[in-house]
Protein backbone atom coordinates (compact mmCIF):
# COMPACT_ATOMS: atom_id res chain seq x y z
CA UNK A 1 0.00 0.00 0.00
CA UNK A 2 1.61 3.52 -0.68
CA UNK A 3 2.33 5.75 2.26
CA UNK A 4 0.09 8.61 2.76
CA UNK A 5 2.57 11.54 2.44
CA UNK A 6 0.70 15.09 4.00
CA UNK A 7 0.64 18.21 2.57
CA UNK A 8 3.31 20.74 3.76
CA UNK A 9 0.59 23.08 4.60
CA UNK A 10 -1.15 20.90 6.83
CA UNK A 11 2.44 20.03 8.08
CA UNK A 12 3.34 23.38 8.93
CA UNK A 13 -0.30 24.35 10.41
CA UNK A 14 0.54 21.78 12.72
CA UNK A 15 3.70 23.09 13.66
CA UNK A 16 2.10 26.44 14.33
CA UNK A 17 -0.45 25.37 16.78
CA UNK A 18 1.70 23.00 18.92
CA UNK A 19 5.27 24.70 19.15
CA UNK A 20 6.83 21.72 18.31
CA UNK A 21 7.47 18.70 16.05
CA UNK A 22 9.24 15.55 16.01
CA UNK A 23 9.72 13.18 13.74
CA UNK A 24 11.74 10.03 11.80
CA UNK A 25 13.13 10.75 8.01
CA UNK A 26 12.84 7.35 6.47
CA UNK A 27 15.31 6.21 3.46
CA UNK A 28 14.66 8.18 0.46
CA UNK A 29 11.95 9.95 2.18
CA UNK A 30 10.83 13.19 0.80
CA UNK A 31 10.48 14.72 4.31
CA UNK A 32 14.35 16.36 4.26
CA UNK A 33 12.78 19.01 2.10
CA UNK A 34 10.80 20.64 5.24
CA UNK A 35 14.57 21.20 6.09
CA UNK A 36 13.46 24.04 3.87
CA UNK A 37 11.29 25.54 6.91
CA UNK A 38 12.60 28.96 8.53
CA UNK A 39 10.20 30.16 11.10
CA UNK A 40 11.90 27.41 13.67
CA UNK A 41 14.98 26.04 15.28
CA UNK A 42 15.70 22.69 14.49
CA UNK A 43 18.17 20.03 15.24
CA UNK A 44 18.66 17.19 12.61
CA UNK A 45 20.26 14.20 13.16
CA UNK A 46 21.15 12.61 9.91
CA UNK A 47 22.96 9.82 8.15
CA UNK A 48 23.95 10.36 4.22
CA UNK A 49 25.80 12.65 2.48
CA UNK A 50 24.62 16.30 2.12
CA UNK A 51 26.11 19.84 1.15
CA UNK A 52 24.90 22.29 4.03
CA UNK A 53 25.07 26.28 3.39
CA UNK A 54 25.13 28.12 6.81
CA UNK A 55 25.34 32.12 5.62
CA UNK A 56 28.74 32.20 3.96
CA UNK A 57 30.22 28.87 4.33
CA UNK A 58 29.19 25.57 3.24
CA UNK A 59 29.68 22.04 4.85
CA UNK A 60 29.90 18.96 2.96
CA UNK A 61 28.86 16.26 5.34
CA UNK A 62 28.93 12.63 4.96
CA UNK A 63 28.31 10.12 7.52
CA UNK A 64 26.50 10.91 10.49
CA UNK A 65 25.91 14.74 11.42
CA UNK A 66 23.99 16.79 13.86
CA UNK A 67 23.05 20.20 12.87
CA UNK A 68 21.63 23.15 14.44
CA UNK A 69 19.42 25.41 12.30
CA UNK A 70 18.60 28.82 13.88
CA UNK A 71 15.49 30.78 11.59
CA UNK A 72 17.58 33.82 12.09
CA UNK A 73 20.35 32.74 9.69
CA UNK A 74 19.77 32.06 6.66
CA UNK A 75 20.95 28.48 5.07
CA UNK A 76 19.89 25.82 2.75
CA UNK A 77 20.42 22.09 2.53
CA UNK A 78 21.51 19.94 -0.39
CA UNK A 79 21.05 16.09 -0.46
CA UNK A 80 23.66 14.30 -2.15
CA UNK A 81 23.15 10.68 -1.69
CA UNK A 82 19.87 8.54 -2.40
CA UNK A 83 19.98 6.67 0.88
CA UNK A 84 19.22 9.40 3.75
CA UNK A 85 17.98 9.13 7.23
CA UNK A 86 17.68 10.23 10.54
CA UNK A 87 15.41 12.58 12.85
CA UNK A 88 14.56 16.05 12.93
CA UNK A 89 12.87 18.08 15.85
CA UNK A 90 11.25 22.00 14.82
CA UNK A 91 10.59 24.21 17.67
CA UNK A 92 9.87 27.33 18.19
CA UNK A 93 11.61 30.20 20.56
CA UNK A 94 8.08 30.35 22.30
CA UNK A 95 7.74 26.93 23.43
CA UNK A 96 11.12 26.60 25.48
CA UNK A 97 9.93 30.29 27.09
CA UNK A 98 7.79 28.79 28.92
CA UNK A 99 10.58 27.78 31.20
CA UNK A 100 14.26 28.63 31.98
CA UNK A 101 15.53 26.33 28.87
CA UNK A 102 14.65 29.41 26.65
CA UNK A 103 18.14 30.62 27.84
CA UNK A 104 19.58 27.67 26.77
CA UNK A 105 19.38 28.75 22.88
CA UNK A 106 21.57 31.59 23.15
CA UNK A 107 24.69 29.82 25.11
CA UNK A 108 25.81 26.66 22.92
CA UNK A 109 28.51 28.35 20.32
CA UNK A 110 26.07 26.43 17.39
CA UNK A 111 22.80 28.28 17.76
CA UNK A 112 24.72 31.69 18.00
CA UNK A 113 24.91 34.00 15.17
CA UNK A 114 28.59 33.05 13.96
CA UNK A 115 28.89 29.72 15.11
CA UNK A 116 29.19 26.48 13.81
CA UNK A 117 26.04 24.60 13.51
CA UNK A 118 27.15 21.04 12.18
CA UNK A 119 28.91 18.41 14.70
CA UNK A 120 30.24 15.35 13.07
CA UNK A 121 28.52 12.22 15.44
CA UNK A 122 30.39 8.57 16.39
CA UNK A 123 28.21 5.57 15.76
CA UNK A 124 27.86 5.82 19.54
CA UNK A 125 26.91 8.70 19.81
CA UNK A 126 24.38 8.23 17.13
CA UNK A 127 22.76 5.00 18.61
CA UNK A 128 22.34 7.41 22.02
CA UNK A 129 20.72 10.46 20.26
CA UNK A 130 18.49 7.89 18.07
CA UNK A 131 17.16 6.49 21.55
CA UNK A 132 16.20 10.49 22.40
CA UNK A 133 14.79 11.61 19.32
CA UNK A 134 12.51 7.92 19.36
CA UNK A 135 11.72 8.61 23.16
CA UNK A 136 10.48 12.13 21.85
CA UNK A 137 8.33 10.69 18.87
CA UNK A 138 6.51 8.53 21.28
CA UNK A 139 6.07 11.33 23.65
CA UNK A 140 4.20 13.25 21.12
CA UNK A 141 1.87 10.56 20.10
CA UNK A 142 1.01 10.11 23.83
CA UNK A 143 -1.75 11.62 25.60
CA UNK A 144 0.79 12.24 28.48
CA UNK A 145 -0.83 15.67 30.04
CA UNK A 146 2.70 16.52 30.75
CA UNK A 147 4.25 15.27 27.38
CA UNK A 148 5.44 19.01 26.43
CA UNK A 149 7.73 19.40 29.63
CA UNK A 150 9.07 15.92 28.56
CA UNK A 151 9.77 17.04 25.03
CA UNK A 152 11.56 20.31 26.28
CA UNK A 153 13.75 18.07 29.26
CA UNK A 154 15.00 15.98 25.82
CA UNK A 155 15.76 18.86 23.77
CA UNK A 156 17.69 20.28 26.44
CA UNK A 157 19.61 17.10 26.71
CA UNK A 158 20.39 17.25 23.39
CA UNK A 159 22.03 20.23 23.50
CA UNK A 160 23.88 19.64 26.34
CA UNK A 161 25.32 16.42 24.71
CA UNK A 162 25.84 18.53 21.84
CA UNK A 163 28.01 20.95 24.25
CA UNK A 164 30.29 18.38 25.13
CA UNK A 165 31.04 17.41 21.34
CA UNK A 166 34.08 19.98 19.29
CA UNK A 167 32.30 21.57 16.24
CA UNK A 168 33.35 20.01 12.97
CA UNK A 169 35.83 22.54 11.40
CA UNK A 170 35.13 20.83 7.90
CA UNK A 171 33.75 24.43 6.37
CA UNK A 172 35.21 25.43 3.02
CA UNK A 173 34.32 29.33 2.21
CA UNK A 174 32.05 29.07 -0.44
CA UNK A 175 33.66 28.91 -3.93
CA UNK A 176 32.18 32.43 -5.27
CA UNK A 177 32.28 34.21 -1.16
CA UNK A 178 30.53 37.36 -2.23
CA UNK A 179 27.54 35.87 -4.28
CA UNK A 180 26.98 33.73 -1.29
CA UNK A 181 26.91 36.52 1.50
CA UNK A 182 24.42 38.79 -1.26
CA UNK A 183 22.28 36.09 -1.50
CA UNK A 184 22.35 35.55 2.46
CA UNK A 185 21.47 39.14 2.63
CA UNK A 186 18.91 39.09 -0.30
CA UNK A 187 16.99 36.14 1.69
CA UNK A 188 17.26 38.03 4.92
CA UNK A 189 15.92 41.24 3.77
CA UNK A 190 13.19 39.44 2.37
CA UNK A 191 12.22 38.21 5.52
CA UNK A 192 11.83 41.35 7.23
CA UNK A 193 9.09 41.79 5.25
CA UNK A 194 5.80 42.08 4.90
CA UNK A 195 4.94 44.28 7.85
CA UNK A 196 1.66 42.91 9.24
CA UNK A 197 0.92 45.17 12.32
CA UNK A 198 2.72 48.69 13.47
CA UNK A 199 2.92 46.54 16.74
CA UNK A 200 5.75 44.74 15.25
CA UNK A 201 8.06 47.52 13.67
CA UNK A 202 10.75 46.53 11.16
CA UNK A 203 13.87 45.56 12.97
CA UNK A 204 17.12 45.25 10.40
CA UNK A 205 17.18 48.41 9.15
CA UNK A 206 20.69 50.10 8.40
CA UNK A 207 23.76 47.46 6.92
CA UNK A 208 25.19 47.78 10.00
CA UNK A 209 22.22 45.56 11.33
CA UNK A 210 21.87 43.39 8.74
CA UNK A 211 25.98 42.46 9.30
CA UNK A 212 25.57 42.34 12.54
CA UNK A 213 22.90 39.51 12.28
CA UNK A 214 25.22 38.00 9.80
CA UNK A 215 28.41 37.99 12.05
CA UNK A 216 29.97 40.08 9.03
CA UNK A 217 31.57 42.96 9.52
CA UNK A 218 29.89 45.52 7.81
CA UNK A 219 32.42 46.71 5.29
CA UNK A 220 33.00 42.82 4.56
CA UNK A 221 29.08 42.65 3.56
CA UNK A 222 29.52 46.06 1.47
CA UNK A 223 32.07 45.09 -0.61
CA UNK A 224 30.30 41.53 -1.27
CA UNK A 225 27.33 43.27 -2.28
CA UNK A 226 28.58 45.92 -4.21
CA UNK A 227 30.63 43.63 -6.13
CA UNK A 228 27.47 41.36 -7.51
CA UNK A 229 24.62 43.91 -7.64
CA UNK A 230 26.67 47.25 -8.64
CA UNK A 231 24.97 48.88 -5.75
CA UNK A 232 25.55 49.17 -2.24
CA UNK A 233 24.05 47.16 0.65
CA UNK A 234 21.89 50.94 1.92
CA UNK A 235 20.77 51.27 -1.92
CA UNK A 236 19.00 47.58 -1.38
CA UNK A 237 17.94 48.34 2.41
CA UNK A 238 16.41 51.82 0.94
CA UNK A 239 14.59 50.26 -2.07
CA UNK A 240 12.98 47.34 -0.10
CA UNK A 241 11.46 49.95 2.60
CA UNK A 242 10.15 52.11 -0.23
CA UNK A 243 8.43 49.03 -1.81
CA UNK A 244 6.54 48.63 1.35
CA UNK A 245 5.87 52.30 2.63
CA UNK A 246 3.96 52.56 -1.03
CA UNK A 247 2.05 49.07 -0.40
CA UNK A 248 1.22 50.01 2.96
CA UNK A 249 0.10 53.30 1.93
CA UNK A 250 -2.16 51.37 -1.10
CA UNK A 251 -3.51 48.53 0.46
CA UNK A 252 -4.34 49.45 4.36
CA UNK A 253 -5.39 52.39 5.87
CA UNK A 254 -3.39 53.30 8.41
CA UNK A 255 -2.29 56.61 8.92
CA UNK A 256 0.99 58.12 8.13
CA UNK A 257 2.48 57.70 11.69
CA UNK A 258 1.77 54.37 11.90
CA UNK A 259 3.64 53.83 8.68
CA UNK A 260 6.28 55.68 9.45
CA UNK A 261 7.00 53.74 12.90
CA UNK A 262 6.33 50.01 11.20
CA UNK A 263 8.84 51.12 9.12
CA UNK A 264 11.31 52.11 11.50
CA UNK A 265 11.12 55.52 11.54
CA UNK A 266 10.83 57.59 14.88
CA UNK A 267 9.02 60.26 14.00
CA UNK A 268 6.73 60.99 11.17
CA UNK A 269 8.29 63.89 9.38
CA UNK A 270 11.66 61.41 9.50
CA UNK A 271 9.47 58.86 7.05
CA UNK A 272 7.94 62.13 4.80
CA UNK A 273 11.37 63.33 3.97
CA UNK A 274 13.09 59.96 3.57
CA UNK A 275 10.20 58.93 1.58
CA UNK A 276 10.11 61.98 -0.61
CA UNK A 277 14.39 62.20 -1.14
CA UNK A 278 13.90 58.67 -2.49
CA UNK A 279 10.57 59.29 -4.53
CA UNK A 280 10.15 62.79 -5.45
CA UNK A 281 6.98 63.07 -3.69
CA UNK A 282 5.56 62.59 -0.25
CA UNK A 283 3.08 59.46 0.89
CA UNK A 284 -0.13 61.34 1.15
CA UNK A 285 0.36 62.49 -2.13
CA UNK A 286 0.50 58.82 -3.04
CA UNK A 287 -1.93 57.75 -1.17
CA UNK A 288 -4.32 61.01 -2.87
CA UNK A 289 -3.27 59.03 -6.13
CA UNK A 290 -4.33 56.31 -5.16
CA UNK A 291 -8.07 56.61 -3.84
Amino acid sequence: MDKQVRPVSAFNNELKLKGFNVFEIESDSPAVRFYSRKDFYKICLTTGKSVIHYADRSFEAEGTVLFFGNPHIPYSWETISSAYAGYTCLFSEGFLNTSERAAILQQPPFFRVGGTPILTITEQQRIFLNGIFRKMIEEQQSDYVHKDDLIRNYISLIIHEAMKLQPSENYDQHKNAASRITAVFFELLERQFPIESPDKPLQLKTAQDYAQHLALHVNYLNRAVKEVTGKPTTAHIAERIISEAKALLQHTDWNIAEIAYALGFEYPSYFNNYFKRLTGTNPMSLRVAEV
